[in-house]
Protein backbone atom coordinates (compact mmCIF):
# COMPACT_ATOMS: atom_id res chain seq x y z
CA UNK A 1 0.00 0.00 0.00
CA UNK A 2 1.72 3.63 -0.84
CA UNK A 3 1.59 5.91 2.13
CA UNK A 4 0.21 9.47 1.64
CA UNK A 5 3.49 10.42 3.76
CA UNK A 6 6.53 10.55 2.88
CA UNK A 7 9.10 12.06 5.81
CA UNK A 8 10.83 13.87 3.34
CA UNK A 9 10.22 16.99 3.72
CA UNK A 10 10.15 16.89 8.12
CA UNK A 11 13.65 19.03 7.90
CA UNK A 12 12.13 21.93 6.37
CA UNK A 13 12.31 21.14 2.69
CA UNK A 14 10.09 19.95 -0.01
CA UNK A 15 10.00 18.85 -3.34
CA UNK A 16 9.40 20.92 -6.91
CA UNK A 17 8.56 19.37 -10.07
CA UNK A 18 11.82 17.71 -11.26
CA UNK A 19 12.47 16.48 -8.19
CA UNK A 20 14.21 19.53 -7.10
CA UNK A 21 14.41 20.34 -2.94
CA UNK A 22 13.49 23.58 -2.16
CA UNK A 23 13.42 25.23 1.44
CA UNK A 24 8.93 25.49 2.33
CA UNK A 25 9.75 29.11 2.73
CA UNK A 26 11.65 29.57 -0.66
CA UNK A 27 8.93 32.16 -2.39
CA UNK A 28 8.03 28.89 -5.21
CA UNK A 29 7.13 27.20 -2.78
CA UNK A 30 5.06 29.73 -0.85
CA UNK A 31 3.69 31.38 -3.98
CA UNK A 32 2.31 27.79 -5.18
CA UNK A 33 1.26 26.78 -1.73
CA UNK A 34 -1.13 29.85 -1.56
CA UNK A 35 -2.32 29.32 -5.16
CA UNK A 36 -3.74 25.67 -3.46
CA UNK A 37 -5.20 27.44 -0.36
CA UNK A 38 -6.89 29.58 -2.94
CA UNK A 39 -8.01 26.27 -4.61
CA UNK A 40 -9.20 25.20 -1.61
CA UNK A 41 -11.37 28.16 -0.31
CA UNK A 42 -13.06 28.06 -3.76
CA UNK A 43 -13.71 24.16 -2.83
CA UNK A 44 -15.49 25.97 0.48
CA UNK A 45 -17.28 28.60 -0.92
CA UNK A 46 -18.75 25.86 -3.55
CA UNK A 47 -20.03 23.59 -0.75
CA UNK A 48 -22.00 26.56 0.52
CA UNK A 49 -24.18 25.86 -2.77
CA UNK A 50 -25.20 22.02 -2.13
CA UNK A 51 -28.55 21.41 -1.44
CA UNK A 52 -29.33 25.11 -3.21
CA UNK A 53 -31.09 25.14 -6.20
CA UNK A 54 -31.70 28.27 -8.91
CA UNK A 55 -31.10 27.70 -12.90
CA UNK A 56 -27.89 28.60 -13.38
CA UNK A 57 -26.08 26.17 -10.96
CA UNK A 58 -24.95 23.67 -13.41
CA UNK A 59 -23.51 26.17 -15.15
CA UNK A 60 -21.61 28.12 -12.65
CA UNK A 61 -20.41 24.75 -11.07
CA UNK A 62 -18.81 23.23 -14.62
CA UNK A 63 -17.43 26.83 -14.80
CA UNK A 64 -15.90 26.69 -11.11
CA UNK A 65 -14.44 22.99 -12.05
CA UNK A 66 -12.81 24.62 -14.82
CA UNK A 67 -11.39 27.36 -13.02
CA UNK A 68 -10.18 25.11 -10.27
CA UNK A 69 -8.30 23.27 -12.92
CA UNK A 70 -6.70 26.58 -14.12
CA UNK A 71 -5.50 26.90 -10.71
CA UNK A 72 -3.80 23.83 -10.96
CA UNK A 73 -2.11 25.04 -13.99
CA UNK A 74 -0.75 27.87 -12.13
CA UNK A 75 0.28 25.76 -9.05
CA UNK A 76 2.59 23.93 -11.90
CA UNK A 77 3.91 26.86 -13.42
CA UNK A 78 5.09 27.89 -9.51
CA UNK A 79 6.23 24.30 -8.69
CA UNK A 80 8.15 24.23 -11.93
CA UNK A 81 12.02 25.35 -11.22
CA UNK A 82 13.15 28.38 -13.00
CA UNK A 83 14.79 27.17 -16.50
CA UNK A 84 12.74 23.79 -16.56
CA UNK A 85 10.28 22.83 -18.76
CA UNK A 86 6.41 23.43 -17.42
CA UNK A 87 4.09 20.59 -18.29
CA UNK A 88 0.64 22.11 -17.32
CA UNK A 89 1.45 25.86 -18.59
CA UNK A 90 -1.05 28.46 -18.20
CA UNK A 91 -2.25 30.01 -21.71
CA UNK A 92 -3.81 33.78 -22.45
CA UNK A 93 -7.45 31.39 -23.25
CA UNK A 94 -7.59 30.79 -19.26
CA UNK A 95 -7.33 34.54 -18.65
CA UNK A 96 -9.60 35.31 -21.37
CA UNK A 97 -12.19 32.69 -20.51
CA UNK A 98 -12.50 34.52 -16.99
CA UNK A 99 -12.73 37.85 -18.56
CA UNK A 100 -15.88 37.13 -20.89
CA UNK A 101 -17.14 35.48 -17.62
CA UNK A 102 -16.98 38.11 -15.54
CA UNK A 103 -18.33 40.09 -18.66
CA UNK A 104 -21.37 37.94 -18.66
CA UNK A 105 -22.21 37.56 -14.93
CA UNK A 106 -21.47 41.29 -14.28
CA UNK A 107 -23.52 42.25 -17.10
CA UNK A 108 -26.58 40.65 -14.91
CA UNK A 109 -25.98 42.78 -11.82
CA UNK A 110 -26.78 46.07 -10.72
CA UNK A 111 -23.58 48.35 -11.40
CA UNK A 112 -21.97 49.60 -8.42
CA UNK A 113 -22.21 52.84 -7.33
CA UNK A 114 -20.20 52.39 -4.29
CA UNK A 115 -17.79 49.73 -2.00
CA UNK A 116 -19.77 46.63 -0.94
CA UNK A 117 -19.28 44.60 1.92
CA UNK A 118 -18.16 40.96 1.63
CA UNK A 119 -21.59 38.62 2.87
CA UNK A 120 -24.61 37.92 1.73
CA UNK A 121 -25.25 33.99 1.55
CA UNK A 122 -22.54 31.58 3.07
CA UNK A 123 -21.15 31.18 -0.40
CA UNK A 124 -21.12 34.47 -1.40
CA UNK A 125 -19.11 35.58 1.61
CA UNK A 126 -16.79 32.52 1.42
CA UNK A 127 -16.18 33.39 -2.12
CA UNK A 128 -15.19 36.95 -1.25
CA UNK A 129 -12.55 35.50 1.33
CA UNK A 130 -11.21 33.47 -1.53
CA UNK A 131 -10.88 36.36 -3.67
CA UNK A 132 -8.89 37.69 -0.70
CA UNK A 133 -6.32 34.15 -0.87
CA UNK A 134 -5.95 34.89 -4.26
CA UNK A 135 -4.99 38.60 -3.71
CA UNK A 136 -2.51 37.04 -1.62
CA UNK A 137 -1.21 34.51 -4.11
CA UNK A 138 -0.54 37.33 -6.66
CA UNK A 139 1.57 38.91 -4.23
CA UNK A 140 3.23 35.79 -3.11
CA UNK A 141 4.15 35.06 -7.21
CA UNK A 142 5.35 38.17 -7.58
CA UNK A 143 8.38 36.87 -5.60
CA UNK A 144 9.29 34.56 -7.76
CA UNK A 145 12.12 34.05 -10.00
CA UNK A 146 11.39 34.13 -13.54
CA UNK A 147 7.69 33.39 -12.63
CA UNK A 148 5.69 33.26 -16.13
CA UNK A 149 3.71 36.84 -16.12
CA UNK A 150 0.92 34.83 -17.33
CA UNK A 151 0.69 33.72 -13.69
CA UNK A 152 0.45 37.33 -12.47
CA UNK A 153 -2.39 37.99 -15.30
CA UNK A 154 -4.55 35.14 -14.60
CA UNK A 155 -3.95 35.96 -10.96
CA UNK A 156 -4.83 39.10 -10.77
CA UNK A 157 -7.81 38.45 -13.33
CA UNK A 158 -8.88 35.27 -10.99
CA UNK A 159 -9.52 37.86 -7.68
CA UNK A 160 -11.49 39.97 -10.15
CA UNK A 161 -13.72 36.79 -11.16
CA UNK A 162 -14.36 35.68 -7.52
CA UNK A 163 -15.70 39.40 -6.49
CA UNK A 164 -18.02 39.06 -9.39
CA UNK A 165 -18.58 36.07 -8.52
CA UNK A 166 -19.39 36.24 -5.43
CA UNK A 167 -22.31 39.11 -6.11
CA UNK A 168 -23.44 36.63 -8.48
CA UNK A 169 -24.10 33.91 -6.15
CA UNK A 170 -26.07 36.36 -4.10
CA UNK A 171 -27.79 37.56 -6.99
CA UNK A 172 -28.76 33.75 -8.14
CA UNK A 173 -30.04 33.45 -4.59
CA UNK A 174 -31.89 36.77 -4.29
CA UNK A 175 -29.48 38.22 -1.49
CA UNK A 176 -28.75 41.74 -1.80
CA UNK A 177 -25.45 43.03 -1.74
CA UNK A 178 -24.88 45.48 1.68
CA UNK A 179 -23.44 48.17 0.76
CA UNK A 180 -20.79 50.23 2.92
CA UNK A 181 -22.15 53.23 4.84
CA UNK A 182 -18.96 55.18 5.98
CA UNK A 183 -18.54 56.07 9.46
CA UNK A 184 -19.64 59.31 11.17
CA UNK A 185 -17.02 61.56 11.81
Amino acid sequence: MMRIYTRSGDKGTTSLVYGIRAAKNDPRVEAYGTVDETNSAIGVALSFLHGEQFPEKEEMEQCFSRVQTMLFHAGAELSTPEGKEVHWKLKQAYIDELEALIDKWDGKLEPLKTFILPGGHPAAAAMHAARTVARRAERASVAVNGVNPLVLSFLNRLSDFLFVAARYINYCLGVKDRPLQPLEE
